[in-house]
C-alpha cells in the first residue's frame, strides 16, 4: 500500500474510532433491544462522511478507494458492533454499487446523493422463502404492462428490510428460459403501492440488524425502474457478488481480531492456580494459533482489496476469502469465548455477543458449502 494512502487511512481511522466511541458505544445496547438502528443514525454517519466513501466524485461521493469503505465496517466489527457493520455493508458496499455500476445517469442522480447522506437507505432483495442460495430458483416475477412492469412475489432475510427506502429486487421477467437468462433487477421505492414490509425477524444474533420479510403484490413499476439490462440481472448479481463476499470476509477478519484482543486482555488479568491464565502453556498455544490465523487472513484481505480495486478479484478468489475468513472467524471467537470459561456465556461479557453474531457469517452471502462448490469447480476447471 502506498505510504500516502496509509497516512490518509490512519487519519481517517482516528475519525472512525472516535465516532464509534462517541456515537455507537453509548447507544448500541438500546438498538439491540429495539432490534433496529434508528434511521436518523444513518444521517449522522453521512454527515461524518462514513457512508459510501468510494462512490466517485462525479456521482456525489468522495472518490476514495475501497479501503476507506472497508475501514469503517472493519473498525465497527472489531469493536463488536456487528449488526451495524452488516447493515452498512448492504447499504454502502452492495446496494449503492448496484446503482453505481448498473444504473442510468438519471437513476444515479436520483438515489446516490441520498445514499451518501444517509437519507436513503438501501437493501438488496434476492433470497426467497424455500429457495436460499439457489438464486435461479426464485419465484418472484415482473410481468410486462402497458406502462412498465407489475412485480409480485416475496423475499426473506433482507438486511435493512425495515429501514430501507430503496429496494433492489431480483425477479424473473422471462419464464421460458432458465433463471440465469431471464432474471432482471428493479429499483423499488419503499412507499410504492402494493409493497409491504413483513415482520422484523427475531434472530439468534445481530439483533439490531433489521432483517425482514418483504411482500410485493402487483407493485406497478415504470421502465425507468429497471436496473441494468432486461433479462440480464443474474449477470449483474454475479458481477457484484465478489465485492459483497470480500466485504463479509473483511468484517469476519476484523471480528476475529476484536475477539483476540478481548481474550488477550482477559487472560492477562484472570488468575488461575495462583497465576494469570496467560502463564499456562495451553493458553499460550491457543493464542498462538488464533493470532496466526488472524494475521494470515489480514494479509489475504489487504491483497484481495487491491485485486478488487484493480478489477481482478475473481468469483473464485472472493469465494475463497469469504469461506476461509468466516470459518476462521467462528473458530477464533469460539476459542476466545472458551478462555473466559463460564463468564464467556454471560451476556454482560462482550465475547458472548461476538459468538452469536458471528454464526450467520457462514450462511448469508453464500453458505460455506456453496463457496466450496464455487472454489472446487474453479480449481478443477483449470486442470
Amino acid at each position: 500500500m502506498r505510504s500516502d494512502l496509509q497516512e490518509e487511512l490512519s487519519i481517517f481511522k482516528e475519525t472512525v474510532v472516535r465516532f464509534i466511541e462517541n456515537e455507537v458505544a453509548p447507544n448500541y445496547e438500546t438498538w439491540e433491544n429495539a432490534k433496529q438502528i434508528p434511521k436518523e443514525f444513518y444521517i449522522k454517519m453521512g454527515e461524518e462522511g462514513l457512508l459510501c466513501c468510494d462512490i466517485p466524485e462525479a456521482d456525489g461521493g468522495f472518490g476514495v478507494s475501497v479501503d476507506f469503505n472497508m475501514l469503517v465496517v472493519e473498525e465497527i466489527a472489531k469493536a463488536g458492533y456487528f449488526s451495524l457493520a452488516c447493515n452498512l455493508i448492504v447499504h454502502s458496499d452492495i446496494a449503492a454499487h448496484y446503482v453505481l455500476n448498473l444504473g442510468t445517469e438519471a437513476q444515479k442522480q436520483k438515489y446516490l446523493p441520498g445514499m451518501i447522506s444517509g437519507e436513503c437507505i438501501g437493501a438488496i432483495c434476492m433470497t426467497e422463502p424455500g429457495v436460499g442460495s439457489d438464486l435461479q430458483g426464485m419465484k418472484s416475477t415482473a410481468t410486462k404492462t402497458a406502462t412498465g412492469w407489475s412485480l409480485s412475489g416475496s423475499k426473506t432475510f433482507i438486511t435493512n428490510g425495515q429501514n430501507a427506502s430503496l429496494y433492489i429486487v431480483a425477479a424473473k421477467t422471462n419464464l421460458t428460459v432458465p433463471g440465469s437468462k431471464g432474471t432482471s433487477l428493479f429499483l423499488v421505492d419503499g412507499d410504492k403501492a402494493g409493497f409491504q414490509r413483513g415482520q422484523n425477524l427475531d434472530k439468534m444474533g445481530q439483533a439490531a440488524a433489521d432483517t425482514s420479510e418483504l411482500f410485493f403484490d402487483n407493485v406497478e413499476l415504470t421502465e425507468d425502474d429497471l436496473l441494468g439490462e432486461l433479462d440480464r440481472g443474474f449477470l449483474g448479481l454475479m458481477h457484484e457478488l465478489p465485492r459483497e463476499r470480500l466485504a463479509c470476509a473483511c468484517i469476519g477478519t476484523a471480528h476475529a481480531e476484536g475477539a483476540l484482543e478481548l481474550a488477550l486482555e482477559y487472560i492477562k488479568e484472570r488468575q488461575a492456580f495462583g497465576a494469570p491464565l496467560a502463564k499456562l502453556q495451553d493458553i499460550r498455544q491457543k493464542i498462538a494459533e488464533m493470532a496466526t490465523q488472524v494475521e494470515l487472513h489480514r494479509v489475504m484481505m489487504e491483497h484481495y482489496k487491491e485485486l478488487l480495486i484493480d478489477k481482478k478479484l475473481s468469483t473464485e478468489k472472493a469465494s475463497m476469502a469469504k469461506y476461509s475468513a468466516c470459518e476462521m472467524e467462528g473458530k477464533v471467537i469460539d476459542m476466545a469465548l472458551q478462555m473466559f470459561g463460564g463468564y464467556g456465556y454471560m451476556k454482560e461479557y462482550p465475547i458472548s455477543r461476538f459468538y452469536v453474531d458471528a454464526r450467520v457469517q457462514r450462511i448469508y452471502g453464500g453458505t460455506s458449502e456453496i463457496m466450496k462448490e464455487i472454489i472446487g469447480k474453479g480449481v478443477i476447471g483449470k486442470v
